[in-house]
């Protein structure tokens, strides 16, 4: 009786890497422009409130973007699409907000960031559960941890709004610069697990 080779990947398993071969840059392209903002926000604390609304909506635009390519290339072969979609589509339309909105108010743009940081939070949350069923899914706490931190972030700016500019200006820049090494991080485990299944060279 003729046997087949074992296969050490299960069908969940190569759901993932699949993902992980086509689209960890896509969460690798987040993580680079979320440091590069948090970067810019720090390195810029006598930012106006319009330039740092024009820097969120630029990053918040790229976000969506990237979020969303990666759900619909990841359509056919994660159910769980639909949460990067949602996510991908909440940072869109948060950006797009920021540029039609240019006269906006130092409190109004924490609410908006602070509302944008809440569902993306959210919906990060529930994908990296999503994550989480598939075996060997290692990765899914880095981003579990990313969308709480996401999560927090926000509550903060909409419970407790900063009246100041300056200290506005540096929470976004240190949540974005731990956020977005969070995401590089993660993609990069994403990578190393598609190339250590041979996947990926």
């Amino acid at each position: 009786m003729s046997t087949q080779p074992s296969n050490p990947f299960s069908t969940n398993e190569e759901t993932l890497l699949r993902i992980g071969k086509d689209l960890w840059w896509a969460v690798l392209i987040r993580g680079i422009f979320a440091v590069i903002f948090g970067i810019v926000a720090l390195a810029w604390p006598a930012v106006t409130v319009w330039a740092l609304v024009v820097v969120f909506g630029a990053y918040a635009i790229v976000d969506g973007l990237s979020a969303i390519y990666r759900a619909i290339s990841a359509r056919k072969v994660e159910s769980g699409w639909v949460w990067w979609l949602l996510g991908g589509l909440v940072s869109l339309g948060a950006g797009i907000v920021a540029f039609v909105w240019p006269e906006i108010t130092a409190l109004a743009a924490v609410f908006v960031i602070g509302i944008w940081a809440i569902m993306g939070g959210l919906l990060e949350i529930a994908g990296s559960i999503r994550l989480r069923k598939l075996d060997g899914a290692s990765h899914w706490g880095m981003l579990l941890f990313a969308g709480i931190l996401e999560l927090v972030f926000g509550l903060v700016l909409v419970f407790f709004p900063i009246s100041g500019i300056l200290s506005i200006v540096w929470l976004i820049g240190v949540f974005a610069l731990v956020f977005g090494v969070l995401l590089v991080v993660s993609a990069f485990q994403v990578r190393s697990a598609a190339k250590k299944a041979g996947v990926l060279q």
